[in-house]
């Protein structure tokens, strides 16, 4: 799909900086940030919406460095971080260290409106979706193995009115989806989908903790879509909105999961919890089973009975690295609508502090997004 072209571009924009880890206060919206250059093989964005996600949160109290053991879901702060101002070491969700000031975003929905000189200019006036981790590439084009960066730590991202990406990653969408829609997915649907990939889901019984986030709920449908008798996992208040998603059971967060279930009763665990109830997961586990995750929203330090693990032939399954095909499926998902968006609300870019704060409460089902201003 494309739009009007625009034939001259601002040299500055509006953009969200943040200024070093620690609260909302390192988040400081500015109007007058120079507006980025695309390199050769780069195009330009307008961004027209760029969700919320965990990655923003934990990025900024630097939760990625190992330093910090706590949840993310503890309190309505985000858990806790590092000391404001101090880069810990490896801060970044692809283990990279973050340089400040940065502008965050790990989701871009836009127009492409400029490109490099090595890219065809017909790209120009496409809309597109960002991945939100591409994978890095040597110089022949082939792919680094398990090797990427992420839009938004390790590079600028999508709370901006422009980002760059490479051509390759701005990945063209034909889609009757609003940018607010299309902004929801690029981040947590990529996250769910390549865990799926990762365990192989098909027809099966499936698992999937945390299913009122982005993430999760992304999951629920995914798995669904895949064939899959999803029982989730979500706050008792959320249930039925879950269960619309296709969830065939919902289960409050609170229960007892191997009580509930039993032993042995599930094929595959999406988990993007983990925390204390961490062992029942794989006690549910059958023999032969997958465990997959990408998230550990309630605590990263877990404790793992090894006769578990070998003497049920249990796969452990992380997942964050995505082969180039399952940003490319999901795109095709959505153009032959065989998902559907999940939009909880929107906030203007200036309003990111809000936004986060909204996001923090755990109350809503699905996506919050940001909305640049538009383009004078």
């Amino acid at each position: 799909m494309t739009v009007g072209i625009r034939t001259s571009l601002p040299d500055t924009m509006a953009a969200v900086l943040l200024t070093g880890h620690g609260g909302l206060d390192q988040l400081v919206y500015r109007t007058d940030v120079p507006v980025p250059t695309a390199g050769p093989d780069d195009v330009l964005i307008n961004v027209r919406a760029a969700g919320v996600n965990n990655t923003d949160v934990n990025t900024r109290i630097g939760w990625y460095s190992k330093r910090v053991s706590e949840g993310t879901d503890d309190d309505g702060t985000g858990a806790q971080g590092i000391d404001a101002g101090n880069d810990a070491g490896e801060t970044a969700w692809s283990g990279s260290t973050i340089a400040f000031p940065r502008i965050q975003g790990a989701d871009a929905c836009g127009i492409v409106v400029a490109v490099g000189g090595g890219v065809a200019a017909d790209r120009i006036g496409e809309r597109v979706l960002v991945r939100s981790m591409p994978p890095r590439r040597n110089a022949d084009g082939s792919l680094v193995p398990y090797a990427f960066d992420t839009l938004g730590a390790d590079r600028d991202g999508g709370f901006a009115q422009f980002v760059v990406a490479a051509s390759i990653d701005a990945v063209a969408i034909d889609s009757s989806w609003t940018d607010i829609e299309l902004g929801s997915i690029p981040c947590a649907s990529s996250t769910a989908e390549n865990m799926l990939h990762r365990a192989t889901v098909g027809a099966e019984r499936v698992l999937i903790t945390g299913a009122s986030g982005g993430v999760g709920s992304a999951a629920v449908q995914l798995a669904v879509r895949r064939g899959a008798e999803v029982i989730a996992v979500c706050g008792a208040a959320k249930s039925s909105a879950v269960r619309s998603l296709g969830a065939t059971r919902v289960i409050d967060r609170d229960a007892d999961l191997l009580g509930e279930l039993g032993p042995d009763s599930v094929d595959v665990v999406a988990d993007l919890v983990a925390g204390p109830q961490w062992p029942n997961l794989l006690e549910v586990l059958r023999p032969g089973g997958r465990y997959v995750t990408s998230g550990a929203i309630a605590g990263p330090i877990t404790e793992l009975d090894m006769r578990t693990l070998y003497l049920k032939d249990l796969s452990l399954l992380g997942a964050t690295y995505q082969p180039p095909e399952v940003f490319t499926n999901l795109v095709g998902y959505i153009e032959r609508d065989e998902i559907q968006p999940g939009v909880a609300a929107a906030f203007p870019l200036s309003a990111i502090a809000a936004a986060q704060t909204e996001f923090l409460t755990k109350r809503h089902v699905g996506k919050i997004v940001l909305v640049p201003p538009p383009l004078t």
